[in-house]
């Protein structure tokens, strides 16, 4: 990996410190990636919600309320799901995370609860929030109507347009969505505009980050919140079938779904972790968001992790079908995964994942998120090159949200429509 050179014994050292618990150390680090690189202004705030982290996240009155409304507002423990058809089409057992069946339909609801849940014991007057796809920015806007917090969503105006079913939720949850106009107009532009506004009121705001990105401790707390994925998944997994799976998939933009689904793995040495990002059109810079692919070393949004950039260290627009995954960089534990060989990252094109998505609407009755179905189609091609194993699919939402870039992109509503005379 260009910029970072790892032995045998430090790449050995790491794993160790991951699945002992270890990493993040005290700096923020996981081995040469993450801390925390953020303007003068915010680090009282960034510090205070590190010292908050430390109290609340083990202690019994926040896991106790964090867990009944985990079990009964937001549905869990998601179900563990049988794909018959696609096991029979793919020579190998598929089962699925259902994280689509979560309240708000996405995983985004794990962090973005256990978060507002922290924000109120920290006294915030107002929660601000950055959403690509749009199920964060639900989640958080839900999650703040239940705790009782006023919630701002930043939007890239693209992101707007292309997810407007999760702008109509945002707005109905009573949550102020505000389009930005500015950069790319994607989930990048919205976490910049999302800072820009964190700096402005430190003391009186939260940021509730959506991914496992940004200055510590926010890999951290998003990673803790979002391992109930994995718990989940690896003890139904063994209820179910015996065992472990051969390898468990998700689709990774920022990285926040993938975490909680690889981290409580890294300790099974049988399970092969395999991510698949974005690979958007064509490999060209610009064409794509497979950052652990092609990324190289860099700081963006407060952390030091892989980056698509140019020569000239510019980070570039991405592309991709799917708005939750556009994102130019991803998670530094993540980058550490790959770093030290313990998971393996790989792409879906736009139209791979669009044919997945396809495949599984059709043979099992299952809508996936547009994001989903990237783990998906790579989960397929391993699947047919390894027959006879046990795979574990991510599931991370549901696609009611893409119905408007489904539309676009078959056209099936529209034939009916003129069918039916409405041209």
């Amino acid at each position: 990996m260009p910029g970072v050179e790892l032995t045998t014994a430090e790449r050995t050292d790491l794993l160790r410190q991951l699945v002992a618990g270890e990493l993040p150390d005290s700096r923020g680090r996981f081995g040469p990636f993450g801390g925390r690189y953020a303007p003068e202004t915010l680090i009282t705030a960034l510090e205070r919600l590190a010292e908050g982290v430390q109290r609340y996240l083990r202690d019994p009155a926040y896991q106790s309320e964090l867990a009944a409304e985990l079990k009964d507002w937001v549905g869990r423990p998601t179900a563990l799901s049988h794909a018959p058809t696609l096991s029979r089409r793919w020579g190998v057992e598929v089962y699925f995370k259902r994280e689509d069946l979560a309240h708000t339909g996405a995983h985004k609801i794990n962090n973005a609860l256990g978060q507002a849940l922290l924000a109120r014991r920290l006294g915030a007057k107002r929660v601000i929030a950055e959403t690509g796809a749009g199920q964060h920015g639900v989640a958080t806007a839900a999650a703040c109507a239940r705790v009782g917090i006023p919630c701002i969503v930043y939007m890239g105006a693209v992101d707007v347009l292309r997810q407007a079913p999760n702008v109509e939720r945002m707005v109905q949850f009573g949550a102020e969505v505000v389009p930005v106009k500015t950069g790319d107009k994607t989930l990048r532009a919205a976490i910049d505009e999302a800072f820009r506004d964190w700096v402005s009121d430190p003391a009186g705001s939260y940021y509730l980050l959506g991914s496992a990105l940004g200055p510590h401790p926010y890999p951290l707390l998003v990673r803790e919140l979002q391992a109930v994925i994995g718990r989940e998944a690896r003890a139904q997994f063994i209820e179910r079938t015996g065992g472990l799976p051969d390898a468990a998939f998700a689709c990774v933009g920022g990285g926040s779904n993938a975490i909680g689904l690889f981290h409580p793995l890294a300790g099974d040495a049988s399970v092969a972790l395999i991510g698949v990002e974005a690979g958007g059109r064509s490999n060209k810079l610009g064409d794509n968001a497979a950052t652990l692919a092609t990324g190289r070393p860099g700081v963006l949004h407060g952390t030091y992790s892989l980056l698509l950039q140019d020569e000239n260290g510019q980070v570039q627009e991405t592309h991709s079908v799917s708005a939750g995954l556009d994102y130019p960089g991803v998670g530094p534990e993540h980058a550490l995964l790959q770093a030290i060989g313990r998971a393996t990252y790989t792409s879906a094109t736009d139209d791979e994942a669009l044919e997945a998505l396809r495949e599984c609407c059709a043979s099992e009755g299952i809508l996936p998120a547009i994001e989903s179905a990237h783990a998906l189609a790579g989960a397929k091609r391993w699947a047919l090159a390894n027959p006879g194993k046990k795979i574990l699919i991510g599931m991370s939402g549901r696609g009611d949200k893409d119905m408007p870039t489904l539309s676009q992109v078959f056209g099936g509503a529209r034939r009916i429509l003129a069918e039916a005379g409405h041209e």
